[in-house]
């Protein structure tokens, strides 16, 4: 495991927590253009650790990686858990642990709050990978009825008294079912990894109100909202077997963006930061060699 500095940030009255992984690989040749600073954003009910396994297969690049606001090691915000307040977030996050030149990548809920951030501040990167992409609303896709099962499920959390509320948010059984829906791989090794993830980081999250309203950002936004705005190279790392985000949907989304890649990773679901990191790190390298810096 790749060694991180951690640092505590106060921003906006709150403290939050940042890992910073120093590149292992040497720099490029003499001459050559410097690689990029990687600020990465993970998924809703994550933490940094959901990353990691990205992070360890781009050793020749520099990471950068909060936790969001309210999940993890983060401080709740007095203010929403919303699209824009974590897309500011990173705004800061970049700004201060990047001087550049940075390329943002976000995973699933990841994949929105990048993809504005980069929307209301153009030069805060040069390249966009998004892994996993929300490409549709939730409650319109083929996932939609999952979707309002879900939200009932987080309502009736959040309307619970507190002790009740944060057990039925932490319940072993139903944390499972979540990683059972998401997880595609036939390695069994692989899956009980998975799951144990899951159940070690998908409940570190500050108070139920964080939990509701950043699903409720999850399902709402899209980063098709902001996909004409996003004038810079994109890449698109989607799934066959996506549950979240058809293929059709994805093609989509890159059709409606100036600069997109698009590319497809078969036997794989929305859980590709896990199940084929390598794969899709391949996939990332080969995109910023090409990108200008």
């Amino acid at each position: 495991m790749r060694d991180a500095r951690v640092s505590t940030i106060t921003w906006d009255g709150t403290l939050q927590r940042v890992w910073d992984f120093p590149a292992v690989l040497p720099a490029r040749s003499p001459g050559a253009a410097a690689r990029p600073t990687l600020v990465m954003v993970h998924g809703f009910r994550g933490d940094h650790h959901g990353l990691l396994r990205l992070v360890e297969e781009l050793p020749a690049y520099r990471v950068v990686l909060p936790d969001l606001p309210g999940f993890g090691q983060g401080q709740e915000l007095e203010g929403r858990h919303d699209v824009a307040s974590y897309a500011r977030f990173i705004r800061e996050v970049a700004l201060r642990f990047a001087p550049g030149p940075r390329v943002l990548l976000g995973h699933s809920f990841g994949s929105i709050v990048a993809s504005e951030a980069v929307a209301v501040t153009p030069d805060l990167a040069t390249a966009l990978v998004l892994v996993n992409p929300i490409s549709a609303p939730a409650l319109e896709g083929p996932s939609r009825a999952a979707s309002r099962i879900a939200e009932g499920y987080y309502v009736a959390a959040d309307r619970l008294p507190e002790r009740a509320g944060r057990a039925l948010l932490s319940n072993a059984l139903i944390v499972r079912m979540m990683s059972i829906f998401m997880a595609k791989t036939r390695d069994r090794t692989l899956r009980r990894w998975i799951h144990g993830q899951h159940a070690s980081y998908f409940s570190a999250f500050a108070s139920r109100r964080v939990v509701l309203e950043a699903f409720r950002a999850s399902i709402s936004d899209t980063v098709r909202d902001r996909a004409s705005d996003l004038t810079l190279p994109v890449l698109l790392v989607a799934a066959a077997q996506d549950d979240i985000g058809s293929v059709a949907s994805q093609e989509d989304l890159a059709a409606r963006m100036p600069d997109a890649t698009l590319a497809v990773i078969p036997e794989v679901g929305h859980l590709v930061h896990y199940e084929k990191a390598r794969e899709a790190a391949a996939l990332i390298d080969t995109f910023l060699e090409a990108v200008p810096v």
